[in-house]
């Protein structure tokens, strides 16, 4: 991901995200025809919108952040994001949802909360990239629980993206008005914008598909080699990791490495249960 949205210069975050909106919906929209099935009704309880639009903006806000930590050299803060994701996902299942947590999961959120803050201070920064894709992202998961069950996968993908289009073609428009578009660079440029859609819906069509046939033990340990690539490609790119952000990753994978070992004993138990 980041050497292909890499690829898009010189279009900035915002014409990417209007982009990757408006592609993913037609790839969406064309997948469903592909399967016999209608576009998502909006004749829906209000609620179920509402869900649906929350979802549209948290997945937009994640997108347009990912975005910015690309174009900004800002990699491996992204990378940080997603390893903080379980983490925040496991502290919204407790504060939200009730659930009850273990005590490795318990200790993995406080670890991963000291991290967290260890980079915030000692970092010389706010990784502000960081944690707003990791609740974003979190919260994504959260409401997504609730979105509407006949929807399914590629529904609900539609649905939010969707919902979403017509801000995005206007954003488009705005763009070329302005003289500010990237779509005269050339039938490349144009072909790689548009592939934007490909890239974001099959990724999460994938996994969507994968979470029904493969162990949620195994999904969680797949879900670490994102980061794990998206940090090494950010560190091949030259980006500067001094001493003190080793130092807070490094509690951040301490905390990862609580909820993995917390992951396999609970599947353990269940198997001999």
């Amino acid at each position: 991901m980041p050497l292909y949205f890499g690829l898009l210069a010189p279009s900035g975050p915002w014409e990417i995200l209007a982009h990757r909106i408006v592609w993913s919906f037609l790839v969406c929209a064309l997948l469903l025809h592909m399967r016999g099935r209608r576009l998502p009704s909006w004749r829906r309880p209000s609620r179920e919108l509402l869900t649906i639009a929350l979802a549209s903006i948290l997945i937009a806000t994640n997108w347009v952040t990912y975005l910015l930590a690309v174009t900004s050299g800002r990699v491996t803060e992204a990378a940080l994001g997603y390893f903080l994701t379980p983490l925040v996902s496991v502290a919204l299942g407790f504060f939200v949802l009730r659930e009850r947590l273990r005590r490795l999961q318990t200790l993995a959120v406080g670890i991963g909360a000291v991290g967290g803050l260890f980079l915030a201070v000692a970092g010389g920064h706010v990784p502000w990239i960081a944690f707003l894709l990791a609740t974003s992202f979190g919260f994504y998961g959260l409401v997504k629980k609730r979105m509407p069950a006949d929807l399914g996968a590629l529904g609900s993908l539609t649905a939010e993206s969707a919902l979403l289009t017509p801000l995005a073609l206007v954003a488009i428009l705005t763009l070329g008005v302005s003289g500010t578009s990237t779509l005269d660079a050339g039938p490349v440029h144009v072909a790689l914008l548009a592939s934007t859609g490909l890239v974001t819906a099959v990724p999460l069509l994938l996994f969507a598909m994968s979470a029904r046939r493969v162990p949620l033990v195994t999904i969680g340990l797949l879900q670490f080699i994102s980061p794990v690539l998206q940090f090494v490609t950010g560190l091949a790119l030259g980006e500067h990791m001094t001493p003190a952000r080793w130092t807070g990753f490094a509690i951040v994978w301490v905390a990862l490495l609580c909820l993995v070992t917390d992951s396999f004993r609970a599947r353990q138990g269940r198997v001999h249960g």
